[in-house]
């Protein structure tokens, strides 16, 4: 294996001769995988990387994770990678340069950003306190808006967010639904680990569309946490699919609150 450090960080490139053949489902893939067997900081660093294979062509992909394009090592978590790299057959065809003599080249770039989150204090409860809230809307094909809010609900004021024609990548396309907390429910600083569901019924056959996440929410996140294709135009507005009755789409959310993230001063 080649080393070579530079101002960004380290580039590693490992030479195989044997790959090996993974599945997902029924389809051949590479999978690509980053393992850290050291850590100098036991708190763990933030690290971007990217991973590419080939001698002619260079293939690559950077991992996001919910910090962004970034994601953290530490004791507990010292592998990170990318299940479906690249398909097996698109790999193994050698017109395409990334297998040449049964031998193939995969590289890694980490990139070491320094820790710049304020320290907290995170207390779980015993008890989990949960809350829901059903939203029923009604004439949903004269909805003129860009974005709906349902009422709030539960002691710290959690709402739902409604894109009926989509947001971001999901307009025009998808409906766009997420979870939102109220600014004025907790104090600067502090953020709430929360358990939560959202889902839209189908009103025929009890297959509900859900979203689970698990999550901190503070403040800055009042915009709503959730997904930008929630369930495509085409699929709700479909009168066999039963999402949409009556011209009504029934939204639940459930919100369990796990714990509190309190800032240090």
């Amino acid at each position: 294996m080649n080393v070579s450090e530079g101002r960004k960080g380290k580039r590693k490139t490992s030479e195989v001769t044997d790959p090996a053949e993974v599945y997902q489902g029924d389809e051949p893939i590479v999978r690509g995988e980053v393992e850290i067997d050291h850590l100098e900081d036991p708190d763990g660093d933030l690290v971007t990387w990217e991973m590419c294979s080939g001698k002619r062509k260079v293939i690559s992909h950077s991992f996001e994770s919910a910090h962004g394009w970034e994601t953290r090592y530490h004791a507990m978590n010292t592998i990170s990678g990318i299940a479906k790299f690249i398909d097996l057959k698109t790999f193994s065809d050698p017109v395409n340069g990334y297998l040449l003599d049964d031998n193939c080249v995969f590289g890694v770039e980490v990139f070491v950003v320094k820790n710049t989150f304020k320290e907290g204090c995170l207390s779980m409860i015993h008890d989990p306190a949960k809350c829901d809230h059903t939203w029923k809307v009604t004439n949903f094909s004269t909805l003129v808006n860009d974005k709906y809010v349902s009422e709030s609900f539960g002691c710290y004021r959690w709402y739902i967010l409604l894109y009926p024609n989509g947001n971001s990548d999901g307009k025009g396309n998808s409906i766009s639904l997420f979870l939102g907390l109220s600014l004025l429910s907790i104090a600067p600083g502090t953020k709430l680990l929360a358990k939560v569901i959202m889902r839209v019924k189908n009103q025929m056959n009890g297959k509900h569309i859900e979203y689970k996440d698990c999550n901190l929410y503070g403040p800055r996140d009042s915009s709503g946490l959730g997904r930008t294709r929630f369930i495509s135009l085409a699929k709700l507005k479909d009168p066999e699919q039963g999402f949409l009755v009556d011209d009504t789409l029934i939204i639940e959310a459930e919100v369990t609150l796990l714990g509190m993230v309190l800032a240090k001063s």
